[in-house]
């Protein structure tokens, strides 16, 4: 870890001083490399996390082209000319790259979030570390092999591997370190902010969430059904803009839950290796299965009932959940306050639209959210009232690489994607240059 960050700390500088088209050839390189072992990186993806084959390959092109995407921006980001107060006088605004930028990412997608962080911080002119998850490190090491093969100057891209505590803490506190960009647990997410104050180093985290899902008596129920379930099984139920918690109003409770745990039971799961026609593989590790269970067993314990799944699979080795609806929950329960990361569905219901919005926002993350309804007055309350960074409205959740993804409370700090995201991995400096009279 400490050559890793001697080596980007080296070559940074002259990097930096690289106009940005340059830049973005290299990322324009990597991703066509990319595209050509599309299939490759697919099948390391499944075989290393336990995700479909189809989202594998869904996760390879938005990877590809995300690096395409951020290689469009060599010649859009600027500065600002400022208007002084005095005379013969001009303000500019500059923009420069921040520096050494520590990446740490997760295994749940692990090359999309490998490019999110890599591909803005080459094109701004930083050098970058990642550090993969110790779960899932093969794709970091297979992506480096492309990183060679573009002739990328040495020392601007590094990888690390190990554990958080071994090797992502002391990232953290590297005096030459400028910015910290993790995406993952809360947890870990408070240890880099504890271990990055020590320098005063910025910052960058996407961290956990507890996405609500709002189902007015207006909406589509069956593509609220659609949607929601779509939302809550993509990749085993394992993102954090999963939908995790969902409220129905009274009318239509009924008709709506008998529509989801129909589909959660016509849900397909099995080994992405083998069966391509599924819609979920296995849970990460022994661990994550542990948890699920137990959040589900302690839901139960609490007076939750059980309209679907709700266990260990039992027809597959591995390591599976079945896709679970739970109801008779209440606001107050764990299995309503607390991140899942599974299969896991519970529902209650609400009376008025203004009573939902708060039961939504009754909680320690703010990620994501959703709403579904046909009534123009409740999406417009609810994008406006909802205290989340992303609110999406009768469509499933997931991000679009040009907005922005950035949570509030625990769920983070700065964001990814579009030009804000891209502005993360800048610094500014104000020039005042006065001339003679």
């Amino acid at each position: 870890m400490e050559e890793a960050v001697k080596a980007a700390s080296r070559a940074q500088r002259e990097w930096g001083k690289r106009p940005a088209i340059e830049r973005g050839k290299y990322l324009l390189f990597i991703a066509d490399r990319l595209e050509e072992r599309k299939e490759e990186f697919a099948q390391l993806l499944t075989k290393e996390q336990g995700k479909t084959l189809p989202l594998a390959r869904d996760e390879m092109d938005i990877t590809i082209e995300y690096f395409r995407y951020m290689a469009g921006w060599a010649r859009r980001y600027e500065g600002d000319v400022i208007n002084s107060d005095r005379q013969n006088e001009n303000i500019i605004l500059l923009k420069k790259p921040i520096g050494v930028v520590a990446g740490v990412v997760p295994w749940n997608f692990p090359m999309f979030v490998l490019a999110r962080k890599v591909a803005p911080a080459l094109i701004t002119g930083c050098s970058i570390i990642i550090k993969p998850s110790q779960q899932t490190p093969l794709t970091a090491v297979k992506f480096s092999e492309v990183i060679h093969e573009s002739e990328l100057p040495p020392g601007i891209f590094q990888l690390v591997t190990g554990t958080g505590s071994s090797v992502g803490t002391p990232l953290a506190s590297h005096k030459k370190v400028s910015m910290i960009s993790l995406t993952g647990s809360t947890p870990a997410g408070s240890k880099v902010m504890e271990a990055a104050a020590r320098n005063v180093t910025k910052v960058n985290l996407e961290l956990g969430g507890k996405a609500p899902a709002i189902v007015s008596k207006y909406a589509d129920l069956d593509l609220a059904a659609e949607k929601i379930i779509e939302s809550r099984i993509i990749n085993s139920g394992q993102v954090c803009t999963n939908a995790e918690r969902v409220y129905v109003q009274e009318e239509v409770a009924d008709e709506f839950i008998d529509k989801i745990v129909t589909k959660a039971k016509e849900i397909r799961y099995g080994n992405p290796l083998v069966k391509e026609d599924i819609e979920m593989g296995p849970l990460v590790s022994k661990n994550q299965l542990d948890s699920v269970s137990e959040a589900v067993e302690k839901a139960k314990a609490a007076g939750a009932k059980v309209l679907a799944g709700g266990q260990r699979a039992d027809t597959e080795k591995g390591y599976f959940f079945e896709p679970t609806i739970l109801t008779n929950v209440g606001q107050e329960m764990d299995i309503m306050q607390e991140e899942i990361f599974g299969p896991v569905l519970p529902i209650t219901t609400y009376h008025s639209f203004s009573e939902a919005i708060v039961m939504a926002n009754d909680s320690e993350y703010g990620l994501s959210s959703s709403i579904f309804t046909e009534n123009y007055h409740e999406v417009m309350q609810g994008v406006n009232e909802l205290e989340f960074g992303e609110v999406f409205v009768n469509r499933e959740n997931f991000e679009a690489l040009q907005g922005f993804h950035a949570g509030w409370r625990k769920s983070g700090i700065g964001g990814a994607d579009g030009k804000r995201g891209l502005e993360e991995f800048l610094i500014t400096t104000v020039a005042y240059m006065e001339y003679e009279r």
